[in-house]
């Protein structure tokens, strides 16, 4: 009886006594696949830049596009940053800030374009919930609604980047990070071109330009130039356990969310190191 609280205190483990950095260890159990928390979740990130900042032309259709798609699917609509968050992060920059302090800042914007796209669709029930309330009690929601609202900027909050001066990880990241973390279905990024292209259709080399129908993140991080995404996310796209693949579309074109979402390829797919499951 003597050892019986000694016994209670100690829990059989193989990870006792050892680093979390052997790989030998930890093997049996990264190489399993994580269960799908969400796996009838459909997340859409819509571009800040390249949808929000254009005003009722580009929004008001959108919307009526979401709308429309509400009984068919149960959504997390998540919005990224425009021209004020590089105003911001001039300013930042001019007075020296560090890239830590930048990111919040930058996140406040696309937090305000998500609660612009969900007061069009509070009629529906939508609302906009905060990145806390996504990490605890998006079920709950998605049970009471068919579409939430969020920032898609990732929480880094304050953590600093010694690689750049601009947050690299921002709202396309972090739409892909909480997509594969909860186990979505997909993910679909709307933008204002048609998808991935050789170089940049907007740029000087334009004509030039090729639309890339399906590629990877392997193949695109090779491509120098103008990427339709934050290039970070080609490096969290490699180590992705759920989604296999990311389809960018064109959210001035009526109907395109609506054909990615009923699985038809109407845009640029990216094929990430997932393993179709």
């Amino acid at each position: 009886m003597a050892d019986a609280p000694n016994e209670i205190k100690h829990v059989a483990s193989p990870l006792a006594r050892q680093t979390l950095l052997d790989a030998k260890l930890t093997r049996p159990v990264a190489d399993k696949t994580p269960i799908r928390l969400l796996p009838w979740l459909q997340v859409v990130k819509i571009g800040g830049r390249s949808i929000m900042d254009r005003g009722a032309d580009a929004i008001l259709p959108l919307v009526e596009e979401i709308r429309s798609l509400l009984p068919e699917h149960r959504l997390l609509i998540l919005t990224g940053a425009g021209l004020r968050a590089r105003h911001v992060y001039s300013v930042g920059l001019d007075l020296g800030l560090p890239v830590g302090s930048l990111a919040p800042l930058a996140a406040s914007e696309a937090g305000q374009n998500g609660h612009i796209l969900a007061l069009l669709l509070a009629s529906e029930g939508v609302s906009y919930v905060e990145r806390p309330t996504i990490a605890n009690q998006l079920a709950i929601h998605l049970t009471a609604t068919r579409a939430v609202v969020g920032s898609a900027f990732p929480p880094y909050h304050h953590h600093e980047f010694p690689t750049s001066r601009i947050p690299p990880h921002r709202a396309d990241t972090g739409a892909f990070l909480l997509a594969d973390a909860l186990g979505a279905a997909g993910l679909t990024i709307v933008e204002d071109v048609d998808g991935v292209y050789t170089t940049d259709p907007k740029g000087p080399d334009g004509k030039q330009a090729q639309l890339l129908r399906e590629t990877s993140a392997t193949e695109l991080a090779k491509l120098k130039g103008t990427l339709p995404f934050d290039r970070a996310l080609l490096e969290v796209m490699a180590t992705a356990r759920h989604i296999d693949r990311v389809q960018v579309v064109n959210g001035l074109e009526p109907g395109r969310l609506t054909a990615a979402l009923r699985g038809q390829h109407v845009g640029s797919i990216v094929k990430t190191g997932a393993r179709s499951t």
